[in-house]
């Protein structure tokens, strides 16, 4: 693991609410902790603050506990806005939709640190996006994922009276064993997906609307001690975020890692130091990126899967088939006959169409002249 993992910069809010979760469903809260390794003092103090490492190791143990992953929907249900400090209160305190978005955006480290947010905004539908920032175990990502888009939802719903009936969770694992005994209390949860996030479809003039609790006063200090938190734990470890949100496919195929690197302002080398610094490689961040876009192609289009192949950078069709079965445990065709009518939303049909008509890659010429004063810093 990385060595931010192992920094005091997650709130214990999260943790404690998983193992209260659990405790109400009869695990031992005594065996939880002793089995990740973490005090009780910690968990108890409400400005308290441990390792990512340390929160992956409390939900290991809570899952060990109950062994569903349906646990994260109970925690989502239970973590209002208010649960999220001060970024929650800004939220809150925002005059539209749209500047809360935004400031999601902006502070989404304070609270989301090891878990990567991106909103992506189509013709018709808005898909607030989420990625592990390093590899996890399935069941451990999807009990994650599952609590903190029914978290956004919910926070949603509270402050956007107008927000739209057109709305989903997505998560790329298997159907849980217990989530049909929560099924009607979350929005429709679609399982088996290339991506994971929030889908919000229909007109989207809601954005633009007054939010009933717009408070100006307010905003100006909630973001003052935002600004204040991410100065105290702000690092580099959004370069993760950076580059996925850069690896989008041109004319050309997907960004070269030199290409890349211009885009960022960077030069290869720092590129390559900084993503090992988090225990990553180029590679990885674009197979995982190729397997997302291979899964949308292949649910929503009627591109051959050659095309497909082609598409996404694979001079061999056989070569795209062994890398499609080690990353989803079956070829594409098998997924494709599985997974075809499950990804129904109009998000993943003009990401597919998207795909198939690429924009231009822009200019990165721009930012070869920087490359000696970044590098230098």
């Amino acid at each position: 693991m990385p060595g931010w993992t192992r920094q005091p910069n997650q709130p214990v809010t999260y943790p404690r609410m998983f193992v209260a979760s659990a405790v109400e469903l009869g695990a031992s809260r005594s065996g939880i902790l002793q089995r990740a390794g973490v005090s009780a003092e910690i968990l108890d103090n409400p400005a308290g603050r441990i390792s990512y490492l340390q929160t992956l190791q409390l939900f290991e143990a809570v899952h060990a506990a109950i062994g569903d992953t349906a646990l994260g929907f109970d925690t989502g249900l239970r973590l209002p806005l208010t649960a999220h400090g001060n970024l929650g209160y800004a939220l809150m305190c925002a005059p539209t939709p749209r500047e809360a978005i935004s400031i999601l955006e902006r502070f989404w480290h304070l609270r989301g640190r090891g878990v990567l947010m991106t909103v992506r905004e189509s013709e018709s539908d808005l898909f607030f996006e989420i990625e592990p920032e390093v590899p996890l175990p399935v069941p451990l990502r999807e009990m994650m994922f599952s609590s903190i888009l029914t978290s956004m939802i919910r926070g949603m719903e509270f402050v956007l009276p107008m927000l739209p009936n057109e709305r989903e969770i997505w998560l790329c694992g298997p159907e849980p064993r217990g989530y049909r005994n929560r099924q009607q209390k979350v929005p429709r949860v679609l399982f088996n997906m290339p991506r994971a996030g929030v889908v919000l479809g229909g007109d989207r003039t809601w954005l633009d609307q007054p939010l009933p609790t717009a408070n100006p006063e307010g905003l100006t200090q909630a973001l003052a001690q935002c600004e204040r938190e991410s100065a105290l734990t702000e690092t580099n470890n959004d370069i993760a975020r950076q580059v996925r949100a850069h690896l989008v496919q041109g004319q050309n195929g997907y960004p070269t890692p030199e290409q890349q690197a211009a885009n960022l302002c960077l030069t290869p080398r720092t590129l390559r130091r900084r993503l090992q610094e988090r225990g990553l490689s180029y590679k990885q961040l674009l197979d995982d990126v190729r397997r997302r876009d291979s899964c949308q192609l292949l649910a929503n289009s009627e591109m051959e899967i050659q095309s497909i192949s082609e598409m996404l950078g694979f001079a061999d069709p056989a070569n795209f088939t062994r890398a499609f079965k080690g990353w989803m445990g079956v070829v594409p065709s098998e997924w494709r006959q599985t997974n075809r009518k499950k990804s129904t939303g109009r998000a993943a049909q003009s990401f597919a169409k998207a795909l198939q008509n690429p924009p231009p890659i822009p200019d990165r010429l721009r930012a070869m002249q920087q490359y000696a004063e970044v590098d230098a810093q």
